[in-house]
């Protein structure tokens, strides 16, 4: 069979590609949407140059059922991603193949062909907090990542803080009857514990429904702000439905456009209502996109949109 001579070119460049390797195969879904590095030298000096702990995921690739669920499960939560890799350095080691990977394996003693494991180190190779292996869960991950930087004397960043929360096994169901259910979310928004609040209706009257940790907030704490908020608690009923403008303030506000967690939706409303600042709750990859967007008056309302489809919205949309 004769090749068209206007097709030449288009062969060539792909004979050169396949020659000189370089096209890049798609990332491993057991790595989930990290942008790792793949050198231990490299990440080394990244840890010195930058003074940022490195973490390590020691991952079979290609892998299991738990590897490859712990990659699209753990390793691609936003939030957590934006953490790996702004506050560390990623660095991923295979431990089912030789050469580089086995000789961090064997510095480390780790095992191979191995369920997920983490480790966060110094760029002296140290452990910072306890090895991370059998809890394949972000709380699991965050714990961690919480420790090392504490260990290593960094801040942990009010965004981790919030996942950390939002991971809370724990969760009861309070309701409040007020005058204004926007106001009520406002009172509670900023309370340590609650983990959600949302306006709705239930026999007529406006309610503000409260989510809360009740390992970390006491009823009787929240009773106390609803007194003070002219708030009465009222049972749950089938007939509660929420309202068409939650978190009303921050849907009046740019920072409806940037994709948002449960808890940091909750945070910043009460935030934006109480004159502070919001911004402490969000990551770099969203405080980047806000920035963005504070020029652009188009941009797509996202917040009350699921997390993981509105964080792929942005990202096709940051600049």
């Amino acid at each position: 069979m004769r090749i068209g001579a206007k097709y030449l070119p288009l062969i060539m460049i792909m004979c050169y590609l396949f020659s000189a390797d370089i096209i890049v195969a798609q990332t491993p879904v057991e790595l989930g949407t990290v942008n790792w590095l793949r050198s231990y030298d490299e990440a080394v000096a990244q840890s010195k140059q930058h003074n940022k702990p490195i973490f390590i995921l020691f991952q079979e690739v290609p892998g299991c059922a738990t590897c490859r669920n712990y990659g699209q499960n753990v390793m691609s939560n936003p939030l957590l991603v934006d953490a790996i890799e702004n506050e560390f350095v990623p660095l991923a080691i295979y431990n089912n193949k030789g050469g580089a990977d086995k000789k961090i394996l064997d510095l480390f003693g780790e095992p191979t062909w191995n369920n997920p494991v983490v480790r966060i180190i110094n760029s002296s190779g140290n452990d910072l907090t306890s090895r991370i292996a059998g809890n394949y869960s972000v709380a699991g991950v965050v714990e961690g990542m919480q420790s090392a930087l504490t260990s290593s004397d960094r801040q942990v960043p009010q965004y981790l803080e919030i996942l950390a929360s939002e991971q809370s096994q724990e969760s009861q169901t309070l309701y409040y009857s007020m005058y204004c259910f926007w106001s009520g979310e406002a009172a509670f928004g900023d309370t340590h514990g609650v983990l959600e609040t949302q306006p709705g209706w239930m026999d007529g009257r406006e309610v503000v429904k409260i989510v809360y940790d009740p390992t970390q907030v006491a009823q009787d704490e929240l009773d106390q702000i609803a007194d003070k908020n002219a708030c009465k608690s009222i049972k749950h009923k089938d007939d509660y439905r929420i309202d068409k403008d939650p978190q009303y303030y921050l849907k009046q506000s740019a920072y409806a456009s940037i994709p948002l967690s449960p808890l940091q939706r909750t945070r910043i409303n009460s935030t934006i209502k109480n004159g502070g600042n919001p911004d402490q709750y969000l990551s770099p990859s969203q405080l980047l996109y806000l920035k963005q967007i504070k020029t652009d008056q188009s941009s797509p309302q996202l917040y009350d949109t699921q997390l993981d489809q509105a964080w792929k919205q942005m990202l096709a949309l940051l600049r």
